[in-house]
């Protein structure tokens, strides 16, 4: 089985057991294990076989033993003695936004709904109104939530740009070292760094291509090879994810990367303006129509250069107006990851961190950064965890009292506030203005309506005490769609109240989108990249995802507030007017 495979199995195991009503951490490490496997680079059928399966993080004895019964079995026992008594295809209802296990059962056993298609019968004959806790409202919710999974089939092929650039890094370095190589690029979205992808595009150069290939088909992370040739290869990888390698000579490398980066609309216009030059341009060369003659580029430099362009950033080759700045010198010069100087929201152990404050701390000070604010949950932010007001006031001394033993590093205190149902904030002002820094966000009533949700956000802008609106539109990638909230108003209340916007950089949100942040850019609100990070790991590695997210939304370091040192940043907030 494919690692893919093991982790749906594992994943509907932990969807079985919450339908049946087990304890939360249960079904939780379930879903953890789940993700542990589909992550792992190595195939997982072979680290049974050896007997290594809890050397994978969450992986116990008793998970151990069920991933070795379903690849004795091909199907795991606990889940077959659940699929008993519950169907399987209930599961599929808890992929529907707000539609959480007890609320599925309760329909099941009251109405005996099974699935998708008889639960959208119901709802549309208005029977699910009359069940307990349950309303007009909720059948609405629920129809929506229906039509968005229909909406969202065509795109669940696609998956995660932080679960496919691991890999396609590791493929990049081992075969670009290979002695046959002479270079190697990762190409398409993953290079564009694009939200998700639907497979890696791997660009290579070689005077020996058979050589590259055959490494190629033979690595590691290849579970099985769909066609090779000397020219290249395609793979599956023990993920599932599909990887193509295409080879060339070098002094053609520079065609190829640049027609396989893409973007399909960056590209059909590339070739329109080419074509009025008397040019055409393909993954074969640049060649002038009349005489025939084609100029091979090693760089893609080469190949705008031919053009009339300047070289222009993958993360720009979206068909959004590149060309023309590129022809005029009017690109901009992107924000790189040396460029941020602090980060500005994160968590702790003190809510639902897994590092603590002065772990988070010393990671910072170790990334090269100025400054840190611990923003840890408010109290009514709805997922426990939370920190009370007298919780907090003990942290602004902790963060104090570490400060003085901190070189040459700020430690602020924060929190990450929840906005009530009336725009209203969880603690009272008095504290809020002994802190260094508030996030506010929306965590709690997301379906009260588009109006009263911008309302809210704004009333949030217009606190004297709230530096910054978190990850605003709320939605997760692939798996909540954004709240109805209308940005362009969020973000013209924050620009007159001078309050700061994050670009959220935790892969699954990115939230301000790249169009969002390039609204709110030319909307002049100042924008904070922050990695959201719950864990000293993550401090580390989400950020590349804020700055990709700053780069494809074509923001600069001077368009982006936390390049500044602390002493300067700090005169920015309204609350320091």
């Amino acid at each position: 089985m494919k690692n893919s495979e093991i982790a749906a199995r594992l994943r509907e195991l932990g969807d079985l057991y919450e339908l049946d009503g087990a304890v939360s951490y249960r079904v939780l490490a379930y879903k953890q294990a789940a993700k542990a496997i589909l992550d792992s680079p190595v195939s997982v059928t072979q680290m049974a076989e050896q007997g290594r399966l809890e050397e994978l993080p969450g992986v116990g004895k008793t998970i151990a033993e069920k991933v070795s019964a379903l690849l004795a079995e091909g199907e795991i026992p606990a889940a077959r003695k659940l699929k008993e008594r519950i169907p399987a295809t209930l599961v599929d209802m808890l992929r529907i936004p707000g539609l959480g296990a007890k609320t599925v059962r309760a329909i099941h056993d009251q109405l005996g709904i099974e699935d998708l298609a008889q639960l959208q019968a119901a709802a549309e004959q208005q029977e699910i109104r009359g069940l307990k806790g349950l309303g007009a409202k909720a059948e609405e919710n629920i129809l929506k939530g229906l039509a968005g999974l229909e909406a969202r089939g065509a795109d669940e092929e696609r998956i995660l740009l932080s679960h496919v650039l691991p890999l396609a890094e590791r493929l990049a370095a081992d075969i670009g070292a290979h002695p046959a190589c002479d270079r190697l690029e990762i190409a398409g979205s993953a290079r564009r760094m694009v939200e998700t992808c639907k497979d890696i595009d791997l660009i290579a150069s070689s005077d020996q291509p058979a050589d590259l290939v055959t490494a190629f088909v033979g690595h590691e992370l290849v579970d099985e090879a769909r066609s090779k040739g000397e020219a290249g290869a395609s793979v599956l990888t023990h993920h599932g994810t599909k990887v193509d390698l295409r080879v060339v000579a070098p002094d053609q490398f520079g065609n190829l990367l640049q027609h396989f980066t893409g973007s399909q609309a960056h590209n059909v216009q590339l070739r329109e303006a080419a074509v009025k030059q008397g040019l055409s341009v393909s993954e074969y060369g640049v060649a002038e129509t009349e005489s025939g003659e084609s100029l091979r580029c090693r760089t893609e430099a080469e190949v705008y250069e031919r053009l009339g362009y300047r070289y222009i950033e993958p993360e720009l080759r979206e068909g959004r107006g590149e060309l023309e700045a590129a022809r005029t010198d009017a690109l901009p010069e992107l924000i790189v990851d040396k460029d941020i100087r602090g980060d500005l929201h994160c968590h702790t152990t003190l809510s639902d961190g897994r590092s603590t404050l002065r772990e988070m701390a010393s990671a910072a000070k170790r990334m090269g950064y100025g400054y840190l604010a611990v923003t840890d949950h408010s109290a009514s932010h709805g997922f426990g965890d939370h920190v009370t007001a007298d919780q907090l006031r003990k942290r602004i001394d902790e963060v104090r009292n570490l400060n003085d033993e901190l070189k040459r590093f700020t430690l602020l205190v924060g929190s990450e506030v929840n906005i009530g149902t009336d725009g209203s904030l969880d603690y009272p002002d008095e504290l809020l203005a002994e802190l260094d820094w508030v996030v506010a966000s929306l965590h709690t009533s997301f379906r009260m309506g588009d109006a009263k949700l911008t309302a809210r956000m704004i009333m949030a802008a217009e606190h004297p005490y709230v530096d910054c609106l978190g990850h605003p539109t709320g939605r997760l990638i692939g798996r909540r769609e954004p709240y109805g909230i209308d940005i362009e108003r969020v973000c013209a209340a924050a620009a007159e109240t001078g309050t700061m916007i994050e670009i959220n950089a935790n892969p699954n949100r990115r939230d301000l989108s790249e169009h969002h942040a390039r609204l709110a850019n030319e909307a002049g609100v100042r924008i904070v990249i922050n990695t959201d990070a719950h864990g000293v790991d993550t401090l580390a590695e989400n950020m590349r995802y804020g700055i990709a997210t700053a780069r494809r939304a074509w923001l600069t370091k001077a368009d982006v507030a936390n390049t500044l040192p602390w002493s300067r940043f700090a005169k920015l907030r309204k609350r320091a007017g």
